[in-house]
């Protein structure tokens, strides 16, 4: 795979903050990886559906002069002969292969447990706990929300953006929340580094689970424990993030003493009201 013309081209684009017009230039390339080095910008763009100076802007957001430059550097890297084999990843194939790789990346960050365990105690003692994710990352928000509410007293998902979002702050400070739980993915909305700033002006200690540690959230957060995001695709993956966020479920039922009892409970009142399909 490594040696493929699109494993070079992926490699490539690894790295890089693109657009949703960039990652469709590049998605296009990936596609048309054998013959990109030949092409002409308006030929790619006619390929990819964009204008010839997306592709333009596609190449400076690569960190080439212009188009010509990366299609000169392709042609540098091009072997006489592609290589072709039965074990070559296509591009849906390689964008899983990608998130094996964030998955492993996130496995060896928890070789060293202790960040997730002070999130964990940090979060289970939280009541109410509110948790933040707006944009790409409230369904991460929601799914945490949704499970967590099974083993935590109180626990407040915060999914909407507007001028409700810091009254909602107010009235979990008010009602004793110690605590805030983000999740931030690319692109980053200006209102969650806003909304964190001032959950922090108000006392609560920010936990966040972002693609980077250098994400523009993490001026405002207490802890913040990095998982990446997938750019493959037209659009990113997240199943890293998603991934410690129940890693986070699982640490803070640990400083829940009582959380295994609400389980429980759970289950009896679903089987009573013939909740699940068996």
């Amino acid at each position: 795979m490594s040696d493929s013309p699109a494993a070079r081209l992926q490699q490539l684009f690894d790295g890089h903050r693109l657009t949703p017009t960039q990652r469709r230039i590049a998605h296009c390339m990936v596609r048309k990886a054998a013959d990109v080095p030949f092409l002409s910008s308006v030929e790619l763009a006619e390929l990819a559906g964009v204008s010839q100076p997306s592709v333009t802007r596609f190449a400076v957001a690569l960190g080439f002069d212009g188009y010509p430059a990366l299609r000169k550097h392709l042609r540098d890297v091009a072997p006489t002969e592609p290589l072709r084999g039965e074990d070559e990843y296509n591009e849906y194939q390689q964008a899983v292969q990608a998130e094996i790789e964030n998955l492993k990346h996130l496995s060896q960050l928890l070789a060293d447990p202790g960040p997730v365990e002070e999130a964990g105690r940090i979060l289970a003692a939280s009541r109410p706990l509110p948790v933040l994710g707006l944009r790409a990352a409230s369904s991460q928000a929601r799914g945490f929300a949704y499970f967590a509410a099974k083993v935590h007293p109180d626990v407040r998902l915060l999914d909407e953006s507007g001028s409700m979002l810091t009254d909602r702050i107010d009235g979990a400070r008010r009602a004793g929340a110690t605590a805030l739980l983000c999740f931030a993915l690319p692109r980053h909305p200006r209102e969650v580094v806003d909304a964190l700033a001032y959950a922090r002006e108000q006392g609560l200690t920010v936990v966040t689970v972002a693609d980077s540690a250098f994400a523009p959230v993490a001026a405002h957060s207490d802890l913040l424990i990095p998982a990446a995001v997938g750019t493959g695709l037209a659009f990113d993956t997240a199943c890293a993030p998603m991934l410690l966020g129940r890693v986070l479920l699982e640490a803070m039922c640990d400083d829940l003493p009582d959380a295994q009892a609400r389980l429980e409970e759970f289950d009896t009142k679903a089987a009573a009201r013939g909740l699940f399909v068996e």
